[in-house]
């Protein structure tokens, strides 16, 4: 007999089609139905074997019905390649050309005996003049000139000279020409040396007259008034053009470059616009409102602009083309942005993406989806909810 079962043992064993398990044998024992081998085979030769990786890396899907979606107000927008345009707005402040401002003082200490520009505001033309000083200072020297002067005519005479009289004629030239330096030092002008010379009489007071044309923006001489060497009498600006210094945050300043168009309106002209660009960037930052400096050039014929005016500043960047997708699209959670792509039939897969500049209510992708997809525009703050509740997390992975 118990060759017979080894026998019997040994050829069940031998066949390559059945697997009998020792469970199976078992439930047979027990009086329940055992499944054939050859259909546990069948079942095996079905479902294939899977990888592990790949069922890790299957992508989560929350599952929304169309009526669903149209209850909540689920909204899609297909990701595409498109020209992207950021606008910064500024508020600018018009100033004084700092190319086209002078001040006028004297060299030389006297007094005001005459005041020709007498109140502030007023508009001068280059070399008029502004103000007569009395210096008795000048007007010495202006005697040691004409001094000077008789002496060098005397000696320049058509007699045959001796050697040392020569010697006299150079030495009497080159005090004639230090006088006559020394006179063009203290802003005495080459027409008033001139008079000088031709009527042998000093000139009295010392006229100043305006370098450049423009406003009287400060006047401090005052009829009478005693002034020193170096005291400032007068401040001219050149307001044929003007400069706007406006404003750009610390985070913007990456895409402003010097010769970008800007365009400037002001409420004191509504409903006109003014073209300008950048002239240039400061170089330094604001440490109180994170901002930088930055110029713009106007021209101001008539002068209806004036300094200390405020503009609002324009400036419109063409960045080229993007993939970009709506702001709204995207749930920022703090530590990752998150979209939620729509894989048809109500499925929606939540994914991690990296983004970059964000311009007029839209952002730039860089990596995460790809052109051609749809994600949810609007109500997706109540998929991510649905997914919340249901333990659906994005991959972390980028593609």
């Amino acid at each position: 007999m118990v060759w017979l079962l080894s026998i019997v043992a040994g050829f069940l064993f031998s066949l390559p089609s059945f697997v009998i398990s020792t469970s199976a044998l078992a439930q047979g024992h027990a009086g329940h139905t055992a499944q054939p081998p050859a259909t546990v085979e069948k079942q095996k030769a079905v479902k294939p074997q899977v990888p592990q990786e790949e069922a890790t890396e299957e992508a989560p899907q929350v599952e929304i019905s169309p009526e669903q979606q149209q209850l909540i107000g689920v909204k899609t927008v297909r990701v595409s390649l498109k020209s992207l345009q950021k606008v910064i707005r500024t508020v600018g402040r018009i100033e004084a050309d700092e190319r086209k401002l002078a001040t006028i003082n004297t060299k030389i200490e006297g007094w005001i005996e005459k005041l020709h520009v007498d109140y502030t505001g007023r508009y001068v033309k280059k070399g008029e003049p502004l103000v007569e000083i009395y210096s008795p200072e000048l007007l010495a020297t202006q005697q040691e000139f004409i001094s000077t002067l008789k002496w060098a005519g005397k000696q320049t005479g058509n007699e045959p000279v001796s050697e040392l009289q020569k010697m006299l004629t150079k030495d009497a030239s080159a005090a004639l020409d230090a006088a006559r330096q020394r006179l063009r030092l203290w802003d005495i002008s080459e027409k008033q040396i001139k008079h000088i010379e031709q009527t042998g009489k000093p000139v009295r007071t010392l006229t100043l007259y305006s370098p450049v044309s423009g406003f009287v923006t400060q006047k401090m001489a005052i009829r009478g008034m005693k002034v020193m060497p170096g005291e400032k009498l007068f401040d001219i600006a050149d307001l044929s053009s003007l400069w706007i210094v406006a404003d750009i945050y610390e985070y913007e300043l990456p895409f402003v470059k010097v010769g970008q168009p800007a365009r400037i309106t002001l409420s004191y002209f509504p409903g006109r616009q003014f073209s300008s660009r950048i002239d240039y960037i400061y170089p330094t930052l604001s440490a109180e409102t994170r901002t930088a400096k930055v110029r713009l050039t106007l021209p101001n014929p008539g002068g209806r602009l004036k300094p200390q005016m405020f503009t609002n500043v324009e400036i419109r960047i063409n960045l080229g083309k993007k993939l970009i997708i709506p702001e709204s699209a995207v749930i920022d959670t703090g530590t990752s942005q998150i979209v939620y792509v729509d894989r048809g039939e109500g499925a929606f897969e939540p994914r991690e993406v990296e983004l970059g500049i964000k311009a007029d209510g839209a952002v730039e992708v860089l990596r995460g989806i790809k052109s051609g997809e749809k994600v949810a525009s609007s109500a997706n703050f109540l998929i991510d909810s649905e997914a919340q509740l249901k333990g659906i997390k994005p991959l972390r992975r980028l593609k």
